[in-house]
């Protein structure tokens, strides 16, 4: 699945960061996301397929940053909720600006001429919408664990996974969906 491997680098920065200082986790999503990227692009892939590894880019680059300037940041506690809240904003950053970011992975994944169709965009649209939600909702619902039980680590864990597992299990499930009713009518 193409989206997972676009979520690699967040993936390894959540297990990573609980295993090490939030330093070296946020400058091993920063080597990941700069790695997968170039990889990419060395593929011939276009930037509108990257939008989450762009992303990522940023986003670590400046926690690198701030990690190794404040290490003791009381914010450090809270990494793991702004990541999803990152990947919200750039979720519903991606459908403001009219180019849902799951847009283009799908498009390499259909012939052209699904792949130019109103139905196709808004399957996409509202993909997108359900990753954008889910990444806030798990986002919020992890600041909030954080706050009130810190060491709820289960908890946190589940969050998580769910706020992957929901959007993925979506992912796949809506087009098909969407291709049944059309059959039928």
């Amino acid at each position: 699945m193409n989206y997972l491997k676009s979520f690699l680098p967040w993936i390894a920065f959540a297990i990573v960061s609980t295993q090490a200082d939030w330093r070296w986790s946020g400058l091993t999503g920063l080597v990941l996301a700069g790695g997968l990227l170039v990889l990419e692009r060395r593929r011939g892939k276009g930037w509108d397929t990257l939008f989450i590894e762009v992303s990522a880019v940023v986003f670590f680059a400046g926690l690198a940053i701030w990690s190794f300037s404040d290490p003791a940041s009381p914010l450090r506690d809270y990494v793991g909720a702004l990541t999803d809240l990152w990947l919200a904003v750039t979720a519903w950053g991606s459908l403001a600006a009219k180019r849902p970011f799951t847009l283009g992975i799908a498009k390499t994944m259909v012939p052209p001429e699904i792949a130019a169709t109103a139905v196709f965009r808004r399957v996409n649209v509202v993909i997108t919408a359900v990753w954008a939600a889910s990444f806030t909702v798990a986002g919020i619902a992890e600041a909030v664990l954080l706050h009130s039980a810190p060491h709820a680590t289960v908890g946190l864990i589940i969050i998580k996974v769910l706020g992957f597992a929901i959007p993925i299990s979506f992912t796949i499930r809506y087009p098909r969906i969407v291709r049944a009713r059309a059959q039928k009518a």
